[in-house]
């Protein structure tokens, strides 16, 4: 009988030398255990691990999960109905039922901090071979393809910080637990204040040796490691890939870094904004330009003496600006997030573009000569799920191409020009992306609803609790 693979057509002639490839591998011993992977709709990876002898079959009849993974706010519940026929579900998904993640065997890596573990990420599809209509690689794919029509391909490089602290206790007590358990209690390796110094550098190189090490091992396209500013802050920098591979990248950057360091003692976070003291946020800073493939060449790059980009990289941004409020909650999707948007603090407060200017929500680089002209949006914050915010920025700048819209004058003074502000809280952001109907049309109307539903649930969690900062406002005052 043929495999799922070979009934709906899903892989091309790259993947099925690939996956032969991973067999072979497998069959000489090299991998005991493969984890397929699937990034969910938070960009979490999610899946299961299967034995080698299960793995080969697996690779092209596919690993059914639950479809309620697909269903789960960020405390992992569940907040669509799946066992009863009122309120909101989402067809095909009633009961709990099933959906099929089929690896990419191109994407196949060697763990190398665990024995003899392979690793391959998967695309989610219903049962009948259809892609799921809420997979976030899925709908990235399909914006990469509306690229490719057009004869370019998305060329992006990676900026991502992060803080790392020396975990004391993983509060693992029976009256930890809970949904979400309580975090771990966890102390700095660092103190603030000294972005960059080589002293501060030389007394975290432990950790950065760490990572440096494995993440080397499993063929990250790795530049540079940081000091960040705040305390035990850090960041990372990637080499620029191509089409969907920067999200794959991210996705597989993250997990990396939270495993390898949990097993070396140390907890590793892209929360945005911890609550710890004198704590800085942190941002994703995305570095984007679209490439020719008939030439090869960086399509951004201006060929008039003092222009800051090419005709079509103008468009591009113009779009990215225009869409800046709409694509908010994909480039920052979560509560905490938006306590990073602020003026004077390196991230940005308004939907703006400047040369060279850290203010600016999209910061030109490169010019005449210069390979590496490029867009950077310093828009994010590194929980986004790669796949939404990358989808969402293609999306806004092939609208900016087909309108063939300006981005207007550079900003000089970004906090001081009259210009769209960016959101200021995730429900605010959710409401921008139901009315930018460029983004709803282009990501799907019932995905707007069902990412939006979900976001929302978590919004009415946080507004159930009682915070701290209430009740010290109020509990002796009134």
């Amino acid at each position: 009988m043929a495999s799922f693979v070979e009934r709906h057509g899903l892989w091309g002639d790259d993947q099925r030398a690939s996956a032969a490839e991973l067999v072979a591998r497998i069959d000489a011993g090299e991998i005991e255990t493969l984890r397929f992977a699937f990034p969910d709709q938070h960009g979490i990876l999610r899946g299961k691990t299967l034995v080698a002898a299960e793995a080969k079959g697996a690779l092209s009849d596919g690993v059914n999960l639950t479809t309620t993974l697909l269903l789960k706010d960020t405390s992992h519940k569940t907040v669509f109905p799946v066992f009863n026929s009122g309120g909101y579900q989402i067809p095909g998904m009633q009961g709990a039922s099933d959906f099929t993640i089929v690896a990419d065997p191109a994407t196949f890596r060697v763990l190398p901090w665990t024995n003899k573990a392979g690793w391959v990420l998967c695309d989610a599809y219903s049962t009948d071979g259809q892609p799921s209509p809420v997979s976030s690689r899925q709908i990235m794919t399909r914006a990469v393809n509306e690229l490719d029509a057009l004869g370019y391909e998305f060329v992006a490089g990676l900026e991502v910080e992060f803080h790392v602290f020396r975990l004391d206790d993983p509060n693992m007590a029976l009256t930890d637990s809970g949904q979400p358990g309580t975090p771990p209690t966890v102390s700095l390796l660092s103190h603030g204040a000294q972005y960059l110094t080589e002293m501060r550098y030389d007394r975290v190189d432990d950790v950065m040796e760490l990572l440096r090490v494995q993440l080397q091992a499993l063929g990250l396209p790795l530049r540079s490691l940081e000091v960040e500013f705040g305390p035990s802050q850090f960041e990372l920098t990637f080499s620029p890939t191509v089409g969907l591979a920067p999200a794959d990248l991210m996705i597989l950057v993250r997990s990396a870094i939270k495993q390898i360091c949990y097993r070396a003692g140390y907890h590793a976070t892209f929360m945005c904004r911890p609550r710890i003291p004198n704590v800085m946020s942190s941002g994703w800073h995305l570095h984007q330009s679209l490439r020719s493939k008939a030439t090869g060449q960086n399509a951004f790059v201006p060929q008039v003496e003092g222009a800051d980009l090419s005709p079509l990289g103008l468009q591009y941004l113009a779009g990215l600006k225009t869409h800046a409020c709409g694509a908010a909650a994909l480039a920052s999707p979560t509560i905490n997030g938006y306590r990073r948007y602020r003026p004077f603090s390196l991230a940005p407060d308004r939907a703006v573009w400047a040369r060279d200017n850290r203010a600016a929500m999209l910061r030109v680089l490169g010019g005449v000569g210069q390979s590496a002209t490029r867009i950077e949006n310093r828009v994010g914050e590194p929980t986004a799920n790669p796949y939404l915010y990358m989808a969402s920025q293609l999306y806004a700048g092939l609208d900016g191409i087909a309108r063939q819209l300006d981005p207007g004058p550079s900003a000089d003074v970004p906090y001081e020009t009259q210009a769209e502000l960016l959101p200021r809280s995730l429900g605010e952001a959710l409401q921008c992306l139901r009315n930018d109907a460029c983004l709803v049309e282009k990501l799907g109307p019932g995905f707007v609803d069902y990412f939006c539903h979900i976001k929302e649930a978590e919004i009415a969690r946080f507004n159930l609790d009682v915070s701290e900062w209430e009740h010290r406002e109020y509990f002796d005052l009134f």
